[in-house]
């Protein structure tokens, strides 16, 4: 096939153009052009006044190599082989299945691939399946009666499933396609597979790692939920099972460690077994509220109201004074700010959006950069130790019943404590208290962040608009620990048949890296073990 890239419609123009632009870059007819595929859809919005969306095509006709010579073009190329290559499977035999701690994005897709290969892997779910984990979390954010086992962060599909659901990433691995292959081949929207900022929306993929299940359960695989683990089997430096909810032990010799992370009971316990973990940076903050009007005006223009163009998302980042970066993550165009905690007496925020994105506010995570320094000690899960002081400070704050602490952006600015609502109405459930936000976080995170605000709105108007509602505390943006591998091998540098994987284990950060990281150790696996 050829590829084209770089070819430009007009916001007014449909993509009933595409051969036509085609035809001519190609010399061709467009009825020559026997298939065209997106590849990728982009929006550029940098010029005032005009909105243009940018392509590249994949396409087929004849005497392909006979126009690729003939067109002196250099967006005009042959197509990569993208397709996915599966690993040679090893000669080691394997006396029991792979076992699979976790089914977030690594558990699953390294389950996925795993099955694919004949290896029968079993994954161990501490939370519940999909349907019943959804009922369990609405009831949480009606009632504020938090179950620790199955919840935002626990469960059927990880935390990513009360989430946008984005599949935006920075890494470059051709694994990334065979991850949105695999979710569009379970549900998900043909248009994450070009899209220049995919998403599935949280009431999809619930649909969708559902249907992965049941695809791994097809190949041979299972799924057990409701059960953690709370012990790992070793000897001589050779993990050979586990135990699940203090009573049972299944036996493997090849674990994929893929709690997530806010599984800190399995931190504990890791450190417990002197299983090689390190401290890790990450950052702290708030979800920050605004209307999606706003985003859509600022991002957009005269546009915002096309049909073309959906709910506006940002990604913006300031260096403050006292040296912190501070920056926005996981933005979620007209979606909700969610109750996220895992553990009693801890408020935890995150954001969530539906594939609509029809909700009235825009939220982002706006973070500030903390160091191992920051934590004051030198053990292990200082980090974690760090995460939940200020999530238990959050919690006595709002008053308890998992309430967060809320302040209006122009307050916060001001250090003067918030009485009275503005413009935006907070979509947090189960509720917020107006207070002063400066109580709920360090003073050189809160220091960074109000720097950070007022310079953030020159780039993006109205992000620092007076009525906006920051709500806390957001500390889960990213694993607080790194659970050690080889870099050969992927195993725990002392524990063999032990991989850990994904990002409670310090090594992805988000959805498409998580998987990728799964199908990584899976890989590993198959290359050393003969299937079952």
């Amino acid at each position: 096939m050829i590829r084209i890239s770089g070819i430009r419609l007009d916001i007014e123009d449909g993509i009933d153009e595409l051969p036509y632009k085609v035809s001519k870059i190609l010399k061709i007819e467009p009825k020559e052009i026997v298939d065209l595929n997106i590849f990728k859809e982009s929006i550029d919005a940098r010029r005032k006044g005009k909105i243009d969306f940018v392509y590249t095509l994949d396409l087929s006709v004849d005497n392909e190599e006979k126009i690729i010579k003939t067109v002196k073009n250099k967006n005009v190329s042959v197509t990569p082989n993208m397709e996915y290559k599966y690993p040679h499977s090893g000669k080691v035999p394997l006396e029991t299945s792979p076992i699979v701690i976790g089914s977030g994005p690594a558990g699953l897709f390294s389950g996925l691939i795993l099955a694919q290969m004949g290896y029968k892997p079993l994954i161990l779910e501490r939370g519940e399946d999909v349907d019943n984990r959804s009922k369990t979390v609405e009831k949480f954010w009606k009632t504020g009666k938090l179950n620790l086992e199955s919840n935002v962060q626990f469960g059927e599909g990880g935390a990513g499933t009360f989430s946008d659901g984005k599949l935006t990433t920075r890494i470059k691995d051709i694994k990334c396609r065979k991850v949105l292959k695999e979710l569009v081949k379970a549900g998900a929207p043909d248009d994450i597979m070009y899209s220049f900022k995919p998403h599935v929306g949280t009431d999809i993929l619930k649909r969708v790692v559902k249907n992965i299940r049941e695809e791994i359960k097809r190949l041979g695989g299972n799924i057990i939920f409701n059960s953690k683990v709370t012990d790992f089997k070793i000897k001589e430096e050779q993990i050979y099972g586990v135990e699940i909810n203090d009573e049972e032990i299944i036996k493997g010799e090849a674990v994929i460690l893929a709690v997530g992370h806010s599984a800190r009971d399995t931190f504990e316990l890791l450190y417990k077994r002197k299983i090689s973990i390190i401290q890790k940076p990450f950052a702290i903050g708030v979800r920050i509220e605004h209307p999606q009007a706003i985003i859509n005006k600022a991002q957009y223009k005269q546009f915002s109201n096309h049909k073309r163009l959906g709910a506006a998302d940002y990604r913006l980042t300031y260096h403050a004074s006292n040296g912190r970066s501070v920056y926005t993550f996981c933005m979620c165009p007209g979606g909700n700010v969610v109750a996220a905690a895992s553990e009693e007496g801890k408020v935890v925020t995150n954001g969530m959006s539906e594939h609509a994105r029809d909700k009235e506010n825009a939220n982002s995570a706006l973070l500030v950069s903390v160091v191992q320094e920051d934590f004051e000690e030198s053990h292990p899960l200082a980090g974690m130790y760090f995460q939940r002081k200020w999530e238990k400070k959050a919690f006595e704050i709002g008053g308890g019943g998992y309430i967060a602490p809320a302040q209006l952006v122009g307050d916060f600015i001001k250090d003067v404590k918030s009485k009275n609502l503005g413009d935006v109405n907070p979509s947090y459930k189960p509720g917020v208290k107006l207070t002063d936000m400066n109580n709920c976080l360090p003073s050189y995170i809160s220091y960074a962040m109000k720097e950070g605000i007022i310079n953030m709105d020159k780039k993006l108007k109205g992000f620092g608009m007076k009525s906006a509602i920051i709500t806390g505390v957001e500390t889960r943006s990213s694993s607080p620990i790194r659970i050690v591998r080889d870099s050969e091998t992927l195993e725990s540098i002392n524990v063999k048949g032990l991989y850990p994987a994904g990002e409670g284990a310090g090594y992805a950060g988000g959805i498409i890296s998580a998987a990728v990281d799964g199908i990584k150790i899976a890989e590993k696996i198959i290359s050393k073990y003969k299937s079952i």
